[in-house]
């Protein structure tokens, strides 16, 4: 058979209209990180390197409740793809259920820890004092991060990405309003500066979750939800799925909190470029993220019909389809790199000290895509051990040192850094490939 440049057009459009709600949902939280970082770079650099650690600060404290959405979506996936659609929402019981247990313990103490612990990771007293009031009011929202991407995990897995979407859209279009007029002091509010920017998306994300129950109540209640609660055996199987995606996830986020402490030794100015290089990077692997958590509901259908033939060529059709978008996603970081960086550092020494990093993510778009969707179906296949085994050992035994000696020891400066982050990746790409093509994930029970 000669090689198509897409799938056929029935597998074209499975893969879209699972996969692009998710990606639009996605898309609204990146231009919302874009939005804010815009909002509070007019607050000045250390306001800027401020929000941009405690984001990672606070994406660590809620990573091991967000890795359970990968159990939520392989669980119901599987369920779904074998007819059971009347026990799919258990696993997302299961998931809110753990999300509050663990959320809300962690965000008290969180809150009261952080004046304390901020100071050690940090040496800028005015980075401290801007980061420390964006990361308490960020840490409310604890318990329902977990519960929103548990979610997602349903929503993914029962093809209904669409209320995902919807969901995120009205959150973000809700966090805009509420930062800008308590960031500025609209509408005679005060101007509370980087405060206002954490009370105006936790107001938000907490909005979404009632938005969530609300869709669920009316949606899948059918399928379980609020009605039947997982067995032992149940929450033990979640657990185990989950608990090495969770803490590969935390891991994940304590490597950018280390990143960040790196990029910190090197100076301020630097430190503020790698937040808006963070978060158009987030942007520009978004369509890997997206059309991964695609790959992996296909997958774990397809191999709850016993088809695993089908399930292995999913995410190649998926990356067939998603190359297209991360050709255009990179376009604009290769051919107009000056300006992107402008629109947010308006600085022209701060928009030097980012070119050549922001090339580097441009040219590794199309390999690190491929890595997250593979990742994505290995985990939608139940393979959570080998996923996190991989992505820890590649960040914290290979990437974080090199950063740490290319950076503050030899001073080789941003750049050097970057290089390094986007070879990780694309080692960790070719891995998640091989392990991927091995096939030893068809033999795991879900």
């Amino acid at each position: 058979m000669p090689f198509a440049l897409l799938p056929s057009p029935p597998r074209t459009r499975r893969v879209l209209t699972l996969s692009l709600p998710i990606i639009g949902g996605m898309t609204s939280q990146n231009v919302l990180n874009l939005v804010d970082t815009w909002m509070v770079g007019a607050l000045g650099p250390a306001a800027l390197a401020g929000v941009g650690f405690s984001s990672f600060l606070n994406f660590m404290a809620v990573a091991a409740i967000t890795g359970l959405a990968a159990a939520v979506q392989a669980t119901a996936a599987r369920r779904y793809g074998e007819g059971k659609l009347e026990e799919t929402a258990v696993p997302l019981n299961g998931g809110l259920i753990l999300a509050l247990l663990l959320g809300v313990p962690l965000s008290v103490l969180l809150i009261w820890s952080a004046p304390h612990f901020y100071g050690l990771l940090m040496d800028d007293p005015a980075v401290v004092r801007e980061g420390t009031d964006y990361l308490q009011w960020r840490l409310v929202a604890v318990a329902a991060i977990g519960m929103n991407f548990s979610f997602r995990g349903y929503w993914s897995a029962v093809d209904m990405t669409r209320l995902y979407m919807y969901t995120l859209l009205w959150m973000h279009a809700l966090n805009i309003a509420i930062s800008y007029v308590l960031i500025f002091g609209k509408l005679g509010f005060p101007a509370l500066g980087t405060a206002g920017a954490g009370i105006g998306t936790t107001a938000s994300i907490l909005i979404g979750t009632a938005t969530y129950f609300a869709l669920a109540m009316r949606h899948a209640r059918g399928a379980g939800f609020l009605k039947l609660w997982p067995t032992r055996e149940q929450f033990l199987r979640l657990i185990r799925l989950g608990l090495p995606n969770s803490v590969q996830q935390l891991l994940f986020a304590s490597g950018f909190a280390m990143l960040f402490w790196i990029i910190g030794q090197i100076g301020t100015q630097e430190l503020a470029v790698a937040n808006v290089l963070v978060n158009v990077t987030l942007l520009a692997v978004l369509p890997g993220i997206g059309f991964g958590i695609g790959a992996a509901s296909l997958t774990g259908q397809a191999l709850g019909k016993a088809d695993p033939v089908d399930a292995h060529l999913w995410p190649w059709d998926v990356y067939r389809v998603a190359s297209v978008g991360f050709l255009l996603i990179a376009a604009p970081m290769l051919l107009c790199t000056e300006w992107v960086l402008d629109v947010f550092l308006r600085d022209p020494a701060l928009v030097a000290l980012g070119y050549l990093p922001l090339l580097l993510i441009g040219a590794g778009v199309l390999v690190d895509g491929l890595g997250l969707i593979m990742m994505h179906a290995l985990l939608g296949a139940g393979a959570s051990g080998l996923v996190m085994r991989w992505g820890i050992g590649l960040q914290w035994l290979l990437f974080l040192p090199l950063a740490y000696l290319l950076g503050p020891v030899w001073g080789l400066g941003l750049t050097s850094v970057w290089l390094a982050m986007v070879g990780y990746r694309g080692l960790q790409a070719l891995i998640f490939v091989h392990a991927w093509q091995a096939r030893n994930w068809v033999h795991i029970k879900v």
